[in-house]
């Protein structure tokens, strides 16, 4: 198929500032681009949990950008090495998961990324491919021969192991064969790019070792904001619950955006938005923030959920926050006469243990017809109440 090799849509694309750092340099990448070249992108994704959030929507829009531009694009799901654990900035080793559990999570996660890139466009479709297909397949015989052309200096020279050995925390030695399996995915699919976050440069650096050890070629490698708030440096993560994620419905997703602090919104803007620059800068310069996020929440949740969803989100969110009322279309749940208010906390999924439960109403957070509940030995009569816990709100038939 034809390559698009139009200067400005490349440079639209790089100048952006989703992209933070290519490897070995802007300018090759952008010569390769700009000559015709067809080149193949792939970025992995290990399915450590059975959600995504917008940081994760960010990279594959990103891909997709590259794939309309002709080039071949691979989203990996990493089923085998998500079962092995990326070491973590915390100070610990991470917990590793059955195969189930992953296969579960990566289930749920193709249906998530379908609104985010064109699986049926005919002609140039994006690839969808897993590394349990040949990660599985090595015999101890190809990890030595893998782990010869590394070191131990170079694998302790990663950030966090660094600072675990520094606190004297352990490091389990599979947690050095992590960067090993992703650096021969790159050889495996024989890539040209691969698009990471930048806490995944180590990694995506240790795949360009590989390739041009085993295979002589150059791989380029682009980084990617974490997005990160810019005043506390929080992430968007899976494992802590925090950011705003995929799985919701496009209220839930509306409103996760307008708690997500004003600091975050021009972050936003660029990364999951298609909204041109000069008009992102003129809405975050408003004097209306509540207008301007509105807007942001607008325009991710018509990306992620389609534009309907979006208008009937934004309404509920008028109709529920800014008038006091209660939207048409609210979800009802029934529980027994006698019920506790934790357990049905619990029940509807507004809170994801007792214990949050019990916090939640003793901090005077659960409302119940709009009376609040301070009592977490509360327990529920017959008839149909309004539970609202921030911005969540259901409708409970008590019989």
């Amino acid at each position: 198929m034809d390559i698009i090799t139009d200067a400005k849509k490349i440079d639209e694309i790089l100048e952006r500032g989703t992209i933070v750092q290519i490897l070995p340099t802007k300018d090759e990448f952008r010569k390769k681009l700009l000559n015709g070249e067809r080149l193949k992108f792939y970025i992995g994704f290990d399915a450590t949990a059975p959600t995504l959030h917008l940081s994760h929507a960010k990279n594959l829009m990103l891909l997709e950008k590259f794939r309309k531009l002709g080039h071949e694009v691979i989203v990996l799901f990493g089923d085998f090495t998500a079962r092995i654990g990326d070491p973590t900035g915390e100070k610990s080793s991470r917990k590793q998961l059955t195969r189930d559990d992953v296969l579960e999570n990566v289930k749920i996660w193709k249906e998530l990324i379908k609104p985010l890139m064109d699986f049926n466009d005919k002609e140039n479709p994006p690839v969808i491919k897993y590394n349990n297909e040949w990660l599985s397949k090595l015999n101890f015989e190809d990890i030595i021969n893998l782990s010869s052309n590394f070191t131990v200096q170079q694998m302790i020279e990663r950030d966090m192991f660094d600072k675990r050995l520094k606190d004297g925390k352990p490091i389990y030695l599979h947690e050095f064969f992590y960067p090993l399996m992703q650096g021969y995915d790159s050889v495996v699919m024989d890539v040209d790019v691969e698009l990471c976050g930048t806490d995944q440069i180590f990694n995506a650096l240790a795949g360009r070792t590989l390739l041009r050890k085993l295979k002589d070629k150059e791989k380029i490698v682009v980084a990617v904001t974490l997005m990160e708030n810019p005043k506390t440096g929080e992430l968007m993560s899976k494992s802590k619950g925090t950011g705003v994620f995929l799985d919701v419905s496009a209220s839930d997703m509306y409103g996760q955006v307008m708690s997500q602090p004003d600091e975050m919104m021009e972050i936003l803007f660029v990364n999951v938005t298609d909204l041109p620059l000069d008009e992102i800068k003129n809405l975050v310069k408003g004097s209306n923030p509540m207008e301007v996020k509105k807007r942001l929440a607008f325009e991710i949740v018509k990306k992620m959920k389609g534009e309907e969803k979006a208008k009937e989100a934004e309404e509920n969110f008028k109709t529920q926050f800014q008038k006091g009322g209660i939207p048409e279309n609210i979800e009802e749940f029934e529980v027994k006469v006698g019920e506790g208010i934790l357990a049905v906390l619990n029940q509807i999924d507004f809170v994801s243990s007792n214990g949050e439960a019990r916090r939640k109403v003793v901090e005077k957070a659960v409302k119940l017809d709009g009376e609040t509940i301070e009592d977490p030995t509360y327990t529920l009569g017959a008839g149909e109440k309004i539970i609202k816990l921030g911005r969540k709100i259901a409708k409970l038939i008590i019989k």
